[in-house]
């Protein structure tokens, strides 16, 4: 029996239980909402009927797609805190860095700073954009639990005269905490180092997040919790020299000034963009951005505390190592020693589970220590960690070279 603090479905305005509202499939657990999203039934057909409508007539259709997704981008725009003539459209996080590195331009022997909290992908681009220049790469090392003080001092003493350029992340996707990167922005600033703040999981998680999270360039993705179509993110700057950045695609707004040149990229899907406002909107009128943060807080804490509470007895450790700056919605539970011990380790542990017993989740490493990252919304119910427990830690038990006890156990 659980000790964990129990909770009820979540209900909508307009649904018995947040996960009708949602098309998933019900025989497969759904943990990990950070990694792709989940796109709401009706926000899914305003996009089928948004394709539609391109589909049926195409003339009447691309030709204004640039006045479709300025209007979104103005609707978009504030719920992160920002203006719309400073935003821009792109399809995710990552390319959302690769046009901020395509803009600018180093000299050999100049450096850029990262943590090892980054996203692979974005810190990728940094040390391409590095080669191309003769510039390196430095990584500033951040233990899981440093406090923000801790964490700003590290950059303080880290910056050279040969800094450039520091890529951090608001929220980290593998430790699942947050990083003080305002602060860090504002002492970069002074030190004459510009700051490019990485908010893939900010949008929703924290409100107006582009404003809180600070940097020369912010950038966040719309399809992970405020729910929109996969491939909507926004890349938002006031830097005096954003008229050098442009989009991926080179196409008829190029002669446009920035944002408005990312408004028209040819005959992509930009239904994904134009549908982004009912995703904001849906949340908010069905229960409330501000109380959708507490409740995906209280789900992923008590699902978190379920999980553990299974592993535990099998564990050298505590498997729930509180962070100091944690988020809503996203919890790690340590694994047993020696599993997902690497990146590479974790993400095939990711998909064996969900072909074996048919349960989303998201495993990650950090020095050579495997967690499993939760990550709920509002659809997430107390029995889909308990359906965690009596599927998955058996599993990982055995893998960990544990035996495996009896299933009344580990529930």
């Amino acid at each position: 029996m659980t000790t964990a603090k129990p909770f009820p479905p979540i209900r909508l305005k307009s649904y018995g239980r947040a996960r009708d509202a949602w098309p998933l499939d019900p025989d497969v657990i759904h943990l990990n909402h950070g990694s792709f999203g989940a796109v709401p039934t009706a926000v899914v057909e305003r996009q089928d009927a948004l394709r539609r409508q391109a589909d049926l007539t195409p003339v009447g259709w691309f030709p204004r797609i640039a006045d479709h997704v300025r209007e979104a981008r103005e609707r978009t725009a504030p719920f992160v805190g920002a203006s719309a003539e400073h935003s821009a459209f792109v399809p995710n996080a990552s390319a959302a860095a690769t046009v901020v590195y395509n803009a600018l331009r180093l000299e050999a022997g100049d450096e850029i700073l990262v943590t090892d909290h980054g996203y692979g992908a974005v810190t990728m681009g940094a040390q391409r954009l590095a080669r191309r220049f003769g510039a390196s790469v430095r990584t500033v090392e951040v233990p899981l639990l440093a406090s923000d003080d801790d964490v700003v001092q590290r950059f303080a003493d880290a910056i050279t005269q040969h800094t450039r350029l520091i890529v951090i992340d608001q929220i980290t996707s593998p430790t699942a905490r947050m990083l003080p990167t305002r602060r860090i922005w504002q002492l970069a600033a002074e030190r004459g180092v510009r700051t490019l703040v990485d908010g893939a999981h900010a949008p929703g998680l924290v409100a107006d997040a582009a404003a809180e999270g600070g940097g020369d360039w912010w950038f966040g993705n719309l399809h992970k919790w405020p729910c929109a179509p996969r491939g909507s993110a926004l890349l938002v700057t006031s830097a005096p020299d954003r008229g050098e950045l442009w989009p991926l695609i080179d196409s008829w707004g190029a002669p446009e000034p920035y944002p408005d040149r990312f408004d028209t990229q040819g005959t992509i899907d930009a239904t994904t963009y134009i549908a982004t406002p009912a995703a904001i909107e849906f949340v908010e009128s069905e229960y409330g951005w501000a109380a959708a943060r507490r409740s995906m807080a209280e789900i992923a804490d008590a699902g978190a505390e379920i999980i553990a509470e299974a592993l535990r007895p099998f564990s050298t450790e505590d498997p729930i190592t509180p962070l100091p700056s944690p988020v809503p919605s996203m919890r790690l539970v340590r694994l047993p020693d020696g599993l997902g011990a690497t990146r590479e380790d974790a993400d095939a542990l990711r998909m064996d589970l969900f072909d074996q017993v048919g349960v989303e989740t998201a495993f990650t490493s950090f020095r050579g220590i495997g967690y499993f990252r939760l990550s709920a919304h509002l659809y997430t119910e107390a029995s889909d960690f308990h359906a965690f427990a009596e599927r998955c830690v058996p599993q990982i038990l055995r893998r960990a070279g544990i035996r495996v006890p009896t299933a009344t156990t580990v529930a």
